[in-house]
């Protein structure tokens, strides 16, 4: 498994980051146990999680996976220090009127109930799971800063930020001297690109934040499950958004690239991503063993400059 680092920070994770949000939501408490301890023994260290995973199930009070995640360290003995945990605040979890945003108190409050669950003490890196417009940029970045300056944070992120609100904080935390963002999760994959690639991907490369994307599989589009004129079983989470002229076109390029090369199309879909310099570890979601065997294949998967040049160009955006 091949591990790089994390932006400026000192952190050295795997190719492939385990996503959580499926954790008691589409694979069952004991199947996220037999993912963790299979992704763990393949050689994966870094999980990604958040206190909302998954509260809009009927019956999820939220919380759930970073539950699951702390009690599969402790019932398995899983050393604290062999694995890296992100986890996101910002959403609502409880019912308390300010349980939610990025205000001072909700930050406070959410690390505590994080670090519970987790079971742990220190959180390697808390994301802004998205912006809050009703916070000034200053409270939160202070608070933030004032967590890893106890010890209870050692770095801080975000997500789904554009890029005048990335620079916005940046900006910010270097005029205050306070703690910056040091990682960026964007959504990006081949049929989703120019959200990130416009002005976000500049900024990235420029300032030296690590680069976590979620949804490299575009829901499952990027797998190979749907097909032209084969998509009458409909989709989960907007994944029809891609039955497009567009999507089937670069579908159809990931395809040719998967047969000449004998893997899966998810696998090239991912070996793309992992080929690009500025990614740091792509988010997989697998709800079962089988998925995850299969994301797995794509670790050490990169691609030729001529299978690079046309999936970009299959996939390019105006």
């Amino acid at each position: 498994m091949e591990y790089r680092k994390l932006g400026r920070t000192g952190l050295k994770v795997s190719a492939l980051c385990m996503g959580s949000m499926q954790f008691g939501w589409t694979a069952t408490e004991e199947e996220s146990y037999q993912i963790l301890t299979r992704s763990f023994e393949a050689g994966i260290n870094f999980i990604d999680t958040a206190d909302v995973y998954s509260r809009w199930v009927t019956g999820n009070p939220g919380g759930v996976a970073e539950t699951i995640i702390g009690n599969w360290m402790k019932r398995n003995g899983i050393p604290r220090h062999e694995v890296i945990i992100a986890t996101k605040v910002r959403a609502k979890v409880g019912e308390a009127p300010n349980d939610e945003g990025l205000s001072r108190a909700h930050i406070f409050h959410a690390v505590e109930q994080s670090l519970r669950r987790l079971q742990t003490d220190y959180i390697d890196l808390y994301q802004t799971h998205w912006y809050d417009d009703q916070t000034p940029i200053e409270e939160t970045l202070t608070a933030l800063d004032d967590l890893v300056r106890q010890g209870k944070v050692r770095y801080i992120g975000c997500s789904n930020y554009p890029a005048w609100r990335l620079m916005q904080a940046l900006w910010t935390s270097d005029k205050l001297g306070l703690a910056r963002f040091d990682s960026l999760q964007p959504h990006y994959n081949l049929v989703h690109r120019a959200e990130y690639e416009r002005e976000l991907a500049d900024v990235c490369r420029t300032y030296g934040l690590g680069v976590i994307p979620y949804s490299p599989l575009a829901g499952g589009f990027l797998s190979g499950k749907y097909r032209r004129g084969q998509t009458e079983t409909g989709s989960q989470r907007n994944v029809s958004r891609y039955f497009t002229e567009y999507g089937w076109k670069v579908l159809d390029a990931v395809d040719e690239i998967a047969r000449q090369r004998g893997v899966s199309i998810s696998q090239i879909a991912l070996a793309w991503m992992l080929t690009l310099p500025d990614i740091t570890s792509p988010i997989i979601g697998p709800r079962s063993l089988e998925q995850f065997e299969d994301n797995l294949g794509a670790a050490d998967l990169r691609l030729s400059q001529d299978e690079m040049e046309k999936l970009n160009e299959a996939s390019r955006w105006q």
